[in-house]
């Protein structure tokens, strides 16, 4: 019940895992773009080489584990086919003697050996054929390696046939522009001249634009916020300038290449009569090269053949593959045979390109008439030069003014930087000063909340103690008055005048009393107010604080963004500096271009002189450039047939095909890959049926031993051997189910892990677009940013 749903799962696996696979190469190719995600994406490729790996050890494990249950089979048929013929042999073996039944089972041992002995013979060959087949297949790529260097060489030896055509034609064609190119010279100049006027109308312009320059420099000394926009314009127009001063020198730059490019041209044409004469010379060596290596082909070729021979000693199966290599070869002879004859016609062609030399040696004598022409336009480019000289100065003299003014604004900066240094130093005395002050604050005030509490305490003490005493007062007059009663009730005899006078006392003292209660009240409110007022001052103080607080925070906050106002006014205006400096260094490097130019153009006119007087001999040029022109229409006919020859033939029927009908050479190429695996499914049945036709024979074998020497143990025996296998079979069949698990538990991690890594990129790229925000314009006026603190109500410490 459980082996059909082990035959079924692994066949899901693999299409969620190919599902996987797809949808990682999807990923990856998204990531490919993105520079950030580089080491993410080379994480991720690092862990689906790990799951790779992992399916195919797993893979292997499988197929091993399928190895072993055939095999187990196989024995099961064995021991099934040994108990039937031990039940037919079980008479035989009761009428046996027991010592003739002990020698048995010795022969029984000793067939057992012998049986291990086969098994391990037949491993032996096992890894003969691997190694064998191992080394027919380095044979193999050392054959392919030789028929790529070959091909790679003939690709090679065709890409300087096509180069040698292509400088032809080039040749020709620069043939026809020499003509084309002396008319287009006279209305350069003439264009030329018209830009320099517009050159000067632009200068008057930029003079203009300086002017306005000066005026904003001047604007900027005075008022220090506005000064990164006052830069950011001398900035721009420093760069108008610099692209001026370049397309100026760049015109001269052009001026003098064309003469560099004429005189080139003279030289060339000398070198290249000396260069065809070196390329024949190069070819005939590439031939004798070509030579030596066919024989080192040939007598690779012999080792190879040596080497198959061993191998058809060895093994059958590699026979078929030498035919094969013997017809690799035999093509590879014919693609040399082609070669040779290519070579032949290259040969050829040599020879007419040393016709097209003398051609090109007259066209180098109408270039010379030309340098005539170009001598003019040299000397009105002296004329130019000298004007840019002029030019040259006086921008130095306006690079100097403001370099001059960039001075003075350092310089005020720097001032400034002082004051603010100062400030600082100030800022710091009052912030200690303050701390001084809150902390003497702070001990007066617990100082004051201290002797407050004792004075209320001691008042309520005093107050306390006021109250007892009049308490007793009280009970003692109330006692003396309960008396006197008593002993007016007792002796009648005393006066009631006497009486009066005594409760008239007792009164005055009751009101007494009565007032003292009273001021003590008052002065109870009056202690409670002075309480009251201490607490309101309390408050208000702390309320002072917090404001004394506040305002160091915004004057840190202040300074702050002064502070980084400054570093960025300073790192401005070091990159103005820079840009400043490089713009002197590449003006300098253009007045050296300028003098170069000036003795090149004196090396020409002087090699121009002497060319003049060089040039005597007219008839007999005319004479060469007419052979020559003869000998040009005759290569231009050559060089037809030439490129006819030179044409790709269709050395094999199936590249004819390919071109042709792309349907018939698509099932040529079907046929010889099933050819192919029909060659090796039949060499694999051949290595089969060898194998068991070899198991036959050991089997013949085993049965001859059995049925000669049976025995009780035997029986015996074979039932353990049976309930071992229906163990060993449950066991396996227990790990199988258990490796499956894993490989179910991967899956589902590998998925997970995809959506946990789509789940990440998804966040970097939302986190790359969060972050990637457009900066606020600067404005003109005065802005404060940065600090480093939060704009929040601070907190008492």
């Amino acid at each position: 019940s459980g082996m059909p749903i082990r035959e079924e799962t692994p066949g899901q696996t693999e299409d969620t895992l190919e599902r996987l696979h797809l949808s990682f190469q999807m990923v990856l190719d998204e990531l490919l773009g993105d520079k950030s995600m580089d080491k993410v994406r080379v994480e991720y490729e690092k862990l689906i080489h790990a799951v790779k790996e992992s399916r195919d050890n797993e893979k292997r494990l499988m197929s091993k584990c399928r190895e072993l249950k055939a095999e187990i089979i196989s024995a099961s048929s064995k021991v099934a086919d040994t108990l039937k013929q031990s039940q037919d042999d079980e008479r035989t073996i009761t009428s046996l003697n027991k010592v003739h039944f002990h020698n048995r089972l010795k022969m029984i041992e000793a067939l057992t050996k012998e049986r291990d002995q086969l098994l391990t013979t037949v491993e032996d060959l096992r890894e003969k054929l691997n190694t064998t087949i191992e080394t027919q297949q380095e044979i193999e790529t050392k054959c392919d390696a030789t028929i790529s260097q070959l091909q790679l060489e003939v690709q090679v030896h065709q890409n300087e046939i096509y180069r040698e055509t292509t400088f032809k034609e080039k040749l020709e064609k620069e043939g026809k522009q020499l003509h084309m190119d002396m008319e287009a010279k006279m209305a350069d100049i003439k264009a030329l001249n018209l830009q320099v006027q517009k050159a000067k109308e632009e200068q008057q312009k930029l003079e203009e634009q300086l002017k306005e320059l000066k005026i904003l420099n001047e604007r900027s000394t005075k008022e220090l916020e506005q000064m990164h926009a006052k830069n950011t314009k001398l900035q721009q127009d420093c760069e108008q300038l610099s692209s001026a001063k370049q397309s100026l020198s760049l015109e001269n730059q052009q001026y003098a290449y064309v003469l560099k490019m004429k005189e080139e041209e003279m030289t060339q044409m000398r070198l290249e009569t000396a260069k065809q004469t070196k390329l024949a010379e190069v070819t005939q060596k590439k031939l004798r090269h070509i030579k030596d290596q066919k024989a080192d082909v040939e007598e690779q070729r012999e080792t190879l053949m040596a080497q198959i021979a061993a191998l058809e000693k060895d093994l059958e199966t590699s026979q078929k593959q030498v035919d094969t290599d013997k017809k690799v070869i035999d093509e590879l002879i014919r693609e040399r045979d082609i070669l040779n004859k290519n070579i032949i016609k290259c040969a050829q062609s040599t020879e007419k390109e040393q016709n097209l030399v003398k051609l090109l040696e007259q066209n180098k004598k109408i270039l010379e008439h030309d340098l005539n022409g170009y001598r003019q336009g040299a000397h009105k480019q002296g004329k130019l030069i000298q004007q840019l000289e002029k030019e040259r100065d006086r921008y130095i003299n306006e690079t100097n003014s403001l370099l001059q003014k960039v001075q003075q604004k350092m310089n005020d900066i720097d001032v400034r930087e002082k004051e603010i240094f100062d400030w600082k130093k100030k800022v710091t005395e009052t912030e200690c000063k303050l701390k001084h002050q809150e902390h003497l604050l702070e001990t007066v005030v617990s100082e004051r909340n201290h002797l407050s509490k004792n004075l209320i305490e001691a008042q309520i003490a005093e107050m306390k103690r006021m109250m007892k005493t009049m308490n007793n007062q009280v009970q003692r007059l109330r006692d003396e008055i309960t008396g006197n009663d008593l002993i007016v009730y007792t002796v009648c005899a005393r006066p009631s005048l006497y009486l009066q006078v005594e409760v008239q006392m007792l009164k005055l003292q009751l009101e007494e009393t009565k007032q003292q209660v009273e001021s003590q009240k008052t002065e109870q409110h009056q202690l409670r107010k002075i309480i009251a007022d201490a607490d309101a001052e309390q408050i208000h103080l702390k309320m002072q604080l917090e404001q004394v607080f506040r305002e160091r925070d915004n004057l840190g906050r202040q300074l702050l963004r002064r502070n980084d106002e400054c570093a960025l006014l300073h790192e401005k205006i070091s990159i103005q500096q820079s840009l400043l400096n490089k713009g002197e260094f590449q003006y300098n490097q253009r007045v050296e271009d300028i003098r170069l130019l000036k003795l090149e153009i004196k090396t020409l006119l002087r090699k121009n002189s002497m060319l003049d007087r060089n040039l005597p001999n007219t008839e007999d040029l005319r004479r060469e450039l007419f052979h020559l022109q003869r000998e040009l229409v005759r290569e231009r006919t050559r060089k037809g047939v030439l490129e006819e020859q030179l044409k790709p033939i269709n050395i094999h029927r199936w590249r004819h095909l390919e071109g042709s009908d792309p349907g018939k050479y698509e099932l040529i190429q079907r046929i010889t890959s099933l050819q192919k695996k029909l060659i090796a499914k039949t060499q694999e049945l051949e290595e089969r049926e060898l194998l068991l036709q070899e198991k036959d024979k050991l089997y013949v074998e085993l049965k001859q031993t059995l049925a000669r020497h049976p025995g009780p143990k035997a029986i015996e025996e074979l039932q353990q051997c049976k309930w071992t296998l229906r163990e060993k079979t449950k066991k396996i069949q227990v790990i199988s189910c258990i490796l499956f698990l894993p490989v179910k538990a991967y899956c589902t991690w590998v998925i997970f892990f995809f959506h946990v890594i789509c789940f990440v990129i998804q966040i970097m790229t939302k986190t790359q677009v969060n972050h990637v925000e457009p900066l606020p314009q600067l404005i003109s006026k005065p802005q404060f940013a940065g600090g480093g603190f939060k704009i929040d109500s601070p907190k008492r410490r």
